[in-house]
């Protein structure tokens, strides 16, 4: 009887049948820094904000980089499921590969590899997480402290939520957060 196929490896699969709150990673082919410089990371991260809110995702968590992205978002409300983040996310990639091969002259290239998402279905892995993204450009030695970083969502956090709670959210240990992030952003932000 034959086998039957292996999965390719770099193509996860997305389990979205059911909504929820999701976290979510995706990076450019070959990890190239296309998104280097600021007016590059502001233009992904206001295509990020735009269509998260075109298809109804709440964002409580995001951080764009050179050449990848995380953020924390619950499905919409008035969905039963999660269906709408492969939509979501093809519409922000065809988009700001659109935008980037127009700006290089670039036609046809490839920009975005492809993302990974998990359905967050315990409070402290959702909190761990919130952290986790928070605290990304720490990380990745981008800046000393989180919002200092103006591509995430962490000065906002900060404003916007009581001081309680930022405290008890950062709090959350991230050593032992499961999340593929081998990337390297690029230090020209």
């Amino acid at each position: 009887m034959p086998q039957p196929p292996t999965p390719w490896p770099r193509a996860p699969s997305h389990a979205l049948a059911l909504g929820g709150t999701f976290f979510v990673t995706a990076g450019t082919l070959h990890k190239v820094h296309h998104f280097r410089g600021a007016d590059r990371l502001r233009v992904l991260e206001r295509g990020l904000l735009t269509v998260a809110r075109d298809f109804g995702w709440l964002l409580e968590a995001w951080a764009v980089f050179s050449n990848h992205y995380h953020f924390v978002a619950h499905s919409p409300a008035d969905a039963t499921d999660a269906t709408s983040l492969s939509a979501m996310l093809k519409t922000l990639h065809v988009k700001t590969a659109g935008w980037l091969n127009r700006l290089d002259a670039m036609p046809e290239r490839p920009v975005w590899f492809n993302y990974r998402d998990t359905r967050l279905t315990h409070q402290r892995s959702y909190f761990a997480r919130l952290n986790y993204v928070h605290q990304n450009p720490v990380k990745h030695g981008l800046v000393p402290v989180a919002n200092q970083y103006p591509w995430c969502s962490a000065a906002w956090f900060e404003r916007t939520v009581s001081s309680a709670k930022v405290k008890s959210i950062y709090r959350f240990k991230t050593d032992k957060v499961a999340v593929p992030d081998e990337f390297e952003p690029d230090a020209d932000w």
